[in-house]
Parts: C-alpha cells; structure tokens; sequence
C-alpha cells in the first residue's frame, strides 16, 4: 500500500457522506456565512448544531447523515473555497473504519 502522504483526492464524495459532526470554529462560521452572503447569525441558526458533545457547532447533516453542502450531482462541495478544515484534513487528520476501501482516493493508495 502507499503511503497516506500520496492519497489524491477523487472527489467521490465518500467523505462527505459519512455521518458525523463536522465541527466549524468561529473563524469558518464567519467565512461560510460571507461566502453564502447571509449575516453570522442566521447562519449559525439556520445551518449549524450543537455537536454531540455539546462542546462546539457542527454544520447541519442530511437525513441519511452526509452533509448538507455535498453536491451529489456536481460531484464537490458547494463550500469549496471556505470548507471547515476538517474537510481538508480527510484522510490523513482523520478517518473512519474501512476509508480506503470505500474512498476513490483510498483505493488508490492500494494499487500497485
């Protein structure tokens, strides 16, 4: 297998389909809320929740768990340029059980 330091990503979306909070910090709050033009406020009202934890905000999921701001048919994430650091930091900052085997990018690390 190679080394996580070479995963591509594919864009397949996986990641962005796995439930989970995807904790936002106050500096992605106000980038998000810019870029979606609507005040920080309504934002944190209308598209966030508090984390399991309850120790920070998490972006709203979809009924099946995947986040809200994944664009199926586009294949990429509506947030793109502002997306949670969370979001870059997949995989090599985190991970679920079994990533390689379902992510585009995870499978390629397998081939030789």
């Amino acid at each position: 297998m190679k080394s996580i330091d070479s995963f591509q990503c594919k864009r397949c979306g996986t990641c962005c389909k796995w439930e989970g909070p995807v904790r936002v910090s106050e500096q992605e709050i106000s980038a998000i809320a810019q870029f979606l033009n609507i005040p920080e406020d309504d934002f944190i009202r209308d598209h966030t929740v508090l984390a399991p934890d309850r120790k920070s905000l998490s972006l709203m999921e979809k009924e099946d768990g995947s986040c809200v701001y994944y664009d199926d048919e586009a294949k990429a994430c509506i947030l793109q340029s502002v997306k949670p650091q969370q979001c870059k930091d997949f995989p090599k900052a985190w991970s679920f059980p079994g990533w390689d085997k379902l992510c585009e990018g995870g499978k390629a690390l397998h081939e030789e």
